[in-house]
């Protein structure tokens, strides 16, 4: 995480806790580097100036503190203290030294299917503790997520809502990061826990793709693909793009649950890790049932949608694939060998052939020369005649 020298206007000790760096800022307030008299180093976040004074801004800072206080799980920074009376309402977490997914990425590039899968799966799990807790965290995105040395973490619950709530902050104003919200927060429904795997599968193929699957653009355009197209999942790995495609399914009834998301993604992981493919068989089949669930070729008929296309070009490839499937030689059963070449024999029946024909050379020559010897003898009896 980039760290910034403290400037003029950013006070030096905020409760029991001297600052150091600034961590970064955002539309709520700044984050510091901090430390208590013990040395604990802490993330501390302060409203800005402006908003201390706004109930609205208050109410949604203390939200924030309720969430941290009531989730147990070890991908959550853990909150060390908080004071929300103060006239700069504050609190502070547990600091996590590592980049953040955003970063990441950034600098170093796409991560492999491997690690996608593996921090995914940790993601997903730390999910589950979320949702015990009756929150919604209702921005995940990689700028949320830091990779530490235990593992990732899942930090600023500033806009996190109880099950349920509405995601409109104003009329028609969705709340969360646009490319990555789920099509339900930007109508002004409801959301619930199918609203976070929505963004973590968004998040998952930025991972792999180095862009959101919604492409780029305004926040207005950005918001209407997520609703009305088909997320663009060219590039991410085969084994990965079935499953990140049931999480972007416009329908929150129709994703995974964060428990059963995160044991696929751990098997995905380990399979990826030692190299072993995911068999044929067993791929076409979940291939051709994502492609009737979810709908994958479905278009809305609009000019420059990118949905339409994208899906009916991986539709064809898939066909195809299937087409040649029953002529490919690596299916076709063995051909059965030889009867000499299965029955070789071992070197005993090898001597034992060749001390058979030995001896029948030996009786063969016995009997010539017995025969040659009487012969011989007849003739010598016969030459002397009668005296």
């Amino acid at each position: 995480m980039a760290m910034m020298r403290l400037r003029r206007e950013d006070p030096r000790v905020v409760g029991a806790f001297r600052l150091h760096r600034r961590l970064g800022a955002g539309g709520m307030g700044v984050v510091y580097l901090g430390s208590d008299r013990r040395g604990q180093r802490v993330a501390l976040k302060v409203i800005r100036p402006d908003l201390s004074e706004d109930q609205e801004f208050r109410s949604r800072f203390a939200r924030e503190v309720s969430a941290a206080r009531r989730i147990r799980g070890g991908c959550t920074a853990r909150l060390v203290a908080a004071d929300l009376e103060a006239s700069r309402p504050w609190f502070a977490t547990q600091y996590v030294p590592g980049p953040s997914l955003h970063d990441r990425v950034l600098e170093h590039g796409p991560l492999s299917a491997a690690e996608t899968a593996a921090i995914g799966a940790a993601l997903a799990e730390g999910l589950v503790a979320v949702h015990e807790a009756g929150v919604v965290h209702r921005d995940l995105k990689p700028s949320n997520i830091l990779l530490s040395p235990k593992g990732p973490r899942i930090i600023d619950f500033g806009i996190a809502w109880s099950t349920g709530a509405s995601t409109l902050t104003h009329v028609g104003t969705a709340v969360g990061s646009p490319g990555f919200l789920a099509p339900e927060q930007v109508r002004g429904q409801g959301v619930t826990p199918a609203s976070d795997v929505f963004s973590l599968g968004a998040t998952l193929a930025y991972a792999t793709l180095g862009d959101s699957p919604f492409g780029q653009g305004s926040s207005e355009v950005m918001l209407y693909r997520v609703v009305h197209e088909e997320p663009q999942l060219d590039g991410v790995p085969a084994a990965l793009a079935p499953l990140l495609r049931s999480c972007l399914d416009k329908s929150p009834e129709e994703r995974p649950s964060t428990t059963g998301l995160s044991l696929r993604l751990k098997e995905i992981a380990v399979r990826e890790a030692r190299g072993v493919p995911q068999p044929a068989r067993r791929q076409r089949v979940a291939v051709s049932g994502t492609s009737d669930q979810h709908g994958e070729g479905r278009g809305d008929g609009r000019s420059g949608g990118r949905g339409g296309a994208g899906a009916g070009a991986v539709a064809r490839g898939r066909t195809r694939e299937r087409e040649r499937a029953p002529e490919r030689p690596a299916e076709r059963a063995p051909a059965r060998p030889p009867e000499r070449a299965r029955r070789r024999p071992g070197p005993s029946a090898r001597r034992r052939a060749a001390d058979q024909r030995l001896l029948r050379q030996r009786v063969f020559v016995f009997v010539t020369v017995t025969l040659l010897v009487a012969l011989g003898i007849t003739l010598a009896q016969g030459c002397q005649g009668p005296l």
